[in-house]
């Protein structure tokens, strides 16, 4: 049976989440991933009731040891995922060094302890799909998200130049990048006001999000996507 590895999962109506059970409903044996076991035995039940197989994994991701223990002990590996990290605004001048220090961690340094111990597996193997979760700050700095912006920015540099290092062995490295807010569970405990003014046109959907990654894994290698980006139609881009 080929495995996924998903980290980054949440709360069930959360992207996360949500890709961990739509890749195990493909018979993939999903290995969800994060930090909140009580969380991921919620989408492990989940899968698990519709006939899938999945397995509870809480690691910090930016422990090399840990990744590379997490790699280690999972066989027939056909796709990985990095969905981790989050936006908080803040301006420049009000951010704390360490939460600067902290978020570049997870979102750029923990993708590329993920891509390293994937990557090394993906080539033995001739083969296999590596994505990663990007954001609209992926390609822009923007006021209030300055820290946001570095972490991902940095990431997508990272993720092009592994799709370019290790596509002539196979692999393919994407980049989905989420530009907006998603319609999900996140959003509307932490920032009700601001979701209800979106309203349901002006957040994207989580399936809609979900079917680009299933777009992305079913390409053959010659006909391969590095970069997709989904919005809604009302986003301003």
């Amino acid at each position: 049976m080929k495995t996924a590895i998903i980290v980054g999962v949440g709360p069930v109506n959360g992207l996360g989440a949500m890709l961990a059970i739509r890749f195990a409903s493909l018979k993939l044996h999903v290995y969800v991933v994060g930090r909140t076991i009580n969380k991921l035995n919620k989408v492990v039940k989940i899968i698990k009731s519709s006939g899938g197989k999945a397995t509870a994994v809480c690691i910090d991701a930016t422990d090399e040891e840990s990744v590379k223990n997490l790699f280690s002990s999972i066989k027939n590996l056909d796709l990985c995922i990095y969905n981790a990290g989050n936006a908080t605004p803040g301006m420049i001048e009000d951010i704390d060094s360490d939460y600067f220090y902290n978020s570049w961690k997870v979102l750029c340094y923990g993708g590329f302890l993920f891509g390293k111990y994937a990557a090394q597996i993906f080539k033995k193997n001739k083969k296999g799909k590596l994505f990663y979760t990007g954001a609209s700050a992926s390609l822009r700095g923007a006021i209030n998200f300055g820290v946001f912006n570095s972490g991902k920015g940095g990431l997508r540099n990272f993720t092009q130049a592994l799709a370019k290092e290790y596509g002539p062995f196979g692999i393919h490295v994407a980049n989905i990048i989420i530009d907006g807010p998603i319609n999900g569970e996140r959003i509307k405990k932490r920032n009700p006001t601001f979701a209800k003014s979106k309203g349901k046109k002006g957040l994207i959907d989580i399936d809609g999000i979900v079917d680009c990654y299933i777009f992305l894994y079913n390409q053959p290698s010659n006909a391969q996507t590095f970069e997709l980006d989904v919005r809604t139609s009302i986003e301003k881009w």
